[in-house]
């Protein structure tokens, strides 16, 4: 009997037979299943790699893109007829921001971005901040037109300058001396409205190149700003004619290379 008794209990807490047994195979269970479940997990971020690279890398180039517009070159899209035939609309011209960040100032011949805010167009009121930005940022990219305070005209006069339209010939003289313009659109007359102006130290006289459909420094004599634009309000110097591909090249007319411009 104590035999027996003895056994039974033995066999009741025989960590082989009793407890110990089930919890090993529970051990077993769980680590399979929590196994499987690490092995489904790295599956799954394994396979989300590629996207997450793919969007990381799309960051980076719109983050690149919009630096190189705001401080570099930056895509304009041109608007309307006023620079043609040099600029065609929806010529997307790609603008040297660096040309005139060093030292350099624009010179008569230069085709120019400007901000007419204050000069050709009134201070605009606030708007809201985050479509400005929005549309700042799509702008910079060339995805969207740009903004209805900003020009691209042709500088004619700089500080100093004595402009008059026009001569015997009927063509505007700057200090005297008569400019040879090729790129004004045929069939045009080099202005329609007579002027004479001394252009103020640090401002610039702009002119578009289809004179008959151009608003530009004419258009604004009676103003407080008499049709002068301030050279801080230069954007950058259009040089390039990125879109469409049939029209790739540098801007035409540009700084003299012509003999048009002293």
């Amino acid at each position: 009997m104590d035999t027996e008794a003895e056994l039974t209990q033995r066999g009741h807490s025989s960590p082989e037979q009793g407890e110990g047994r089930p919890r090993s195979v529970f051990s077993r269970s769980a680590f399979s299943r929590s196994a499987v479940s690490r092995s489904a997990s790295f599956g799954e971020r394994a396979a989300s790699r590629p996207w997450r690279r793919a969007g990381l890398l799309g960051v980076l180039c719109a983050v690149f893109l919009l630096l190189l517009g705001n401080f570099v070159v930056q895509p304009f899209q041109i608007p309307s007829r006023s620079m043609e035939p040099t600029l065609q609309v929806g010529d997307r011209v790609l603008v040297n921001k660096l040309a005139y960040r060093f030292g350099g100032v624009p010179q008569r011949g230069d085709v120019v971005v400007f901000d007419g805010a204050g000069s050709f167009v009134r201070e605009p009121a606030g708007g809201n901040p985050v479509g400005d930005a929005l549309h700042g940022a799509f702008a910079a990219l060339g995805l969207a037109e740009p903004s209805d305070t900003d020009f691209v005209k042709r500088v004619v006069g700089v500080g100093g300058d004595d402009v008059v339209c026009c001569d015997a010939g009927g063509r505007i003289q700057v200090n005297g001396v008569p400019l040879a313009e090729p790129y004004v659109h045929p069939g045009d007359t080099p202005s329609k409205v007579p002027f004479r102006i001394v252009v103020p130290l640090g401002t610039l006289w702009v002119m578009g190149d289809h004179r008959s459909q151009s608003r530009d420094s004419r258009d604004h004599l009676g103003e407080p700003g008499g049709g002068m634009v301030p050279v801080e309000k230069v954007i950058g110097r259009a040089d390039w004619i990125g879109w469409p591909v049939s029209r790739w090249g540098s801007v035409p007319g540009a700084r003299g290379g012509d003999g048009s411009h002293g």
